[in-house]
């Protein structure tokens, strides 16, 4: 890789300063709690919600801010999809 493909450590450190600016803007205080918890616990998932999130923030389909029970919605979404896919040898 070249010198400047690579990402500084400003550089990241920009990127996850402009994601918590998107994230505080679109999702309430309880929906930030509970992301928070789920990071804990599935960092994955918290980080598959965020972006998400931020790419429906960023295509403008987002009108409203998202509150905890519109994560859940949201975390059952994600869920169904992941809970649906079956192996049939």
């Amino acid at each position: 890789m070249e010198e400047s493909e690579r990402t500084s450590p400003e550089q990241m450190k920009a990127a996850e300063d402009m994601k918590k600016q998107i994230l505080n803007k679109v999702l309430s205080k309880g929906a930030i709690e509970r992301l928070g918890r789920i990071r804990v616990v599935k960092p994955e998932l918290a980080s598959q919600i965020e972006i998400y999130l931020i790419q429906l923030y960023q295509a403008g389909k987002l009108s409203t801010i998202i509150n905890e029970e519109q994560l859940k919605m949201i975390l059952e979404g994600i869920g169904s999809v992941k809970k649906g896919f079956n192996i049939i040898r």
